[in-house]
């Protein structure tokens, strides 16, 4: 199924959303070491980094507010429980204002490990947000899927993480129910 790829570092942030695929039932976070593994293998580990449960429920939460976050940029409510426990997680992490040579402010984490890897996530979200593709990414408001897709129409109206799927059932789904209530 094609999954809708958004640019450069938001790219991080759709990869981590999706690293919980609820459709499927798979979780690549089920482990402190699988954490360690993905953060590895994403660039943002090194191979000696450790992790710890603390570390992967921390990670979970972030993941799981940025979900509420992206689900949110699809016009739904943003759920408080989820926005207390992401502001949990982003206190856990210690972000600095750097300048580059061009004298662009950027975001650096400041923390090693885990910590680390989940401030470049942080990070990249940041920096959409001021720089308007933020609004982009969003997550399927479908509840059997919630996947992160960035949305590439025009007018930034894009609903569904694949017409094909999602929008078919959702719109065969809300057709059905129309003509069961005698409204079709």
């Amino acid at each position: 199924m094609q999954r809708n790829k958004a640019p450069g570092e938001l790219e991080l942030v759709r990869r981590f959303v999706n690293t919980r695929d609820i459709e499927e039932g798979s979780e690549e976070f089920d482990s402190p070491d699988s954490l360690v593994a993905w953060f590895a293998g994403m660039g943002l580990l090194g191979g000696e980094a450790t992790a710890d449960q603390e570390d992967l429920e921390r990670a979970l939460a972030l993941r799981e507010g940025i979900r509420s976050l992206l689900l949110a940029n699809n016009g739904k409510e943003i759920e408080p429980e989820r926005i207390r426990e992401l502001n949990r997680v982003t206190g856990s992490v210690c972000l600095t204002v750097c300048f580059d040579d061009g004298g662009r402010a950027t975001l650096k984490p400041q923390s090693s490990g885990v910590s680390a890897a989940l401030g470049r996530i942080l990070a990249a979200v940041v920096r959409a947000t001021e720089e308007g593709g933020w609004g982009r990414l969003k997550v399927c408001p479908n509840d059997a899927c919630r996947w992160a897709f960035y949305d590439r129409s025009k007018n930034r109206s894009g609903k569904w993480c694949t017409m094909e799927v999602c929008g078919n059932r959702m719109k065969a789904r809300a057709f059905r129910q129309r003509q069961a209530s005698g409204k079709g």
